[in-house]
């Protein structure tokens, strides 16, 4: 009868012998520019039994139009990238799910998007002004005033608010700066002083920047604090023309795997990850005591001043700014 009852058991798959421990896998949303080092994540994926999948999904701006257009059949479980540019508008459409990591009072709560807990800053990557000295031969620029004086007339590259990150954040550091009744003034002068406008990051900084491997005509660009750190002291950054930009993680609303989604949040805010994001993705962790390279300090320190705006301002006024802007500049 016991021998019976063994074998009816095993059929049924009650054995009685130690279990593996099941895989699970994660999708991970993110902008094209994530990166982190493979041993790191194979660590993770070791130790947690996760294995984490990622999906690319264009810049901060295409990545936070994906995840709004497919928030009722979300695209991953887990998504990183959505920026404070974007974050207000990724909130409002109810993209992202509750969740208080063990990880945010690490950090992360000096840069939160709101008190709601669905957004996890993971590092900061300030947009500001970047020059080629050596194309200014010493005359260089110091503010955004500067940008409108004749001096600098096609020497300015910019990118469009209405399809990229930095360039949207460029337009609230200009609207933070001179307020809602002045930026357009300024923009005009721009816009007269021969300011040219390209798609994104990769064409501004690659292809028409001087500074850059792809040494472009023009000396000025709009990049971030960081970039001068991948250019052995070549550009500089104007610290006093940055606006603060932070770039989140939060687990999908509709998740298919929303408890271990929750773990890889806690992976992205960990110390191990935070540690090497500076190295390979040329931002700063949001994580507090996390050192960063040695040559930051000289080449790309943290602004200490950044330009702001509040987070409802930027959700209520994100699209007129944007068409006001496109009007002025595009025509």
């Amino acid at each position: 009868m016991k021998r019976i009852l063994l074998v009816a058991l095993l059929a049924a798959g009650c054995s009685t012998a130690p279990q593996a421990p099941k895989s699970h896998e994660v999708t991970l949303a993110t902008h094209d520019s994530f990166v982190v080092k493979q041993e790191v994540l194979d660590e993770f994926q070791r130790t947690s039994g996760i294995t984490v999948k990622q999906l690319a999904s264009g810049d901060a701006g295409e990545l936070t139009n994906k995840l709004v257009l497919t928030k009722g059949n979300p695209i991953g479980d887990v998504a990183f990238g959505v920026d404070s540019t974007f974050a207000s508008r990724a909130l409002q459409e109810g993209v992202f799910a509750e969740y208080k990591s063990p990880e945010d009072d690490k950090g992360a709560q000096r840069y939160k998007a709101d008190d709601s807990g669905k957004l996890h800053a993971v590092d900061i990557g300030d947009v500001c002004l970047n020059i080629d000295p050596g194309a200014l031969a010493g005359n260089e620029p110091k503010s955004y005033e500067d940008l409108t004086d004749p001096k600098y007339k096609d020497k300015l590259v910019v990118e469009n608010p209405a399809t990229s990150s930095p360039g949207l954040a460029f337009l609230f550091g200009t609207i933070a700066k001179f307020g809602e009744n002045g930026w357009q003034d300024y923009w005009t002068k721009l816009k007269a002083n021969g300011v040219k406008v390209v798609s994104g990051w990769e064409e501004a900084y690659n292809q028409e920047f001087s500074g850059s491997a792809g040494k472009g005509p023009r000396p000025i660009v709009v990049s971030y604090a960081s970039s001068p750190s991948a250019e052995e002291g070549r550009t500089k950054a104007l610290l006093d023309t940055c606006f603060r930009q932070v770039e989140y993680a939060g687990v999908l609303n509709g998740a298919k795997n929303a408890e271990d989604a929750r773990k890889v949040v806690d992976f992205l805010l960990g110390e191990k990850f935070q540690a090497q994001v500076a190295e390979q993705m040329y931002v700063y962790p949001s994580r507090e005591g996390v050192a960063l390279p040695e040559s930051w300090a000289k080449s790309a320190p943290l602004p200490e001043k950044p330009q702001t705006l509040p987070a409802d301002k930027v959700r209520d006024k994100r699209e007129e700014w944007v068409e006001q802007w496109r009007k002025l500049v595009q025509g």
